[in-house]
């Protein structure tokens, strides 16, 4: 499933590209490429932990 998403997003960024340089551009397709890819990378950067982590839970006030 992991694949499938990484894909998905390779694939739409393309599709986003290559709209973009057509003389009609199709707005549409543009924004749901993108918005494929945006949350392709937000389900990405939600596995990544946070660096400062330890750091949070020392500095409460």
């Amino acid at each position: 499933m992991k694949k499938f998403g990484f894909l998905l997003m390779i694939i739409s960024i393309l599709i986003a590209f290559y709209e973009e340089q057509q003389t009609q551009k199709n707005v549409y397709v543009i924004v749901v490429a993108i918005v494929f890819f945006m949350f392709g990378m937000m389900r990405l950067s939600a596995k990544i932990p946070s660096k400062n982590n330890e750091n949070d839970d020392t500095n409460v006030d």
